[in-house]
């Protein structure tokens, strides 16, 4: 037992550094282990997200008068903020009133943040 004393109280400098050298690796680890887990969360919303898109595109070019569709959904924290629509037929009054009803109750948004153009052929 004395020995071991003797050994720490003679290598103290090199023990305290291969402690912090210890500490300083776990908390790499576990820095890099709550990136991966907020990564992944957010894989899950993109993915969320484009399942929604082509779900609305879906539905919007069963609609008559609506042809080749690009949805775009902008989101924060799941709350959609915004929904831009670009398809063929949106130059036609009453398709562009049909698209906004049927983007406003499949999303169950407000039609104010809806925008929808007209593609260009």
């Amino acid at each position: 037992m004395r020995k071991v004393i003797d050994y720490v109280k003679e290598n103290r400098k090199i023990i305290i550094v291969v402690i912090l050298i210890v500490i300083l690796i776990g908390a790499v680890y576990i820095i890099d282990k709550s990136k991966k887990s907020s990564s992944d969360v957010s894989s899950v919303f993109e993915t969320e997200k484009s399942s929604t898109e082509v779900k609305l595109t879906g539905i919007l070019k069963s609609i008559q008068g609506v042809g080749d569709t690009r949805v775009m959904i902008t989101e924060n924290d799941g709350k959609i903020l915004g929904v831009v629509i670009v398809c063929e037929g949106a130059d036609n009054i009453m398709t562009r009133s049909d698209i906004l009803n049927a983007v406003s109750t499949a999303l169950d948004i407000d039609k104010k943040i809806i925008a929808i153009y007209s593609m260009t052929v």
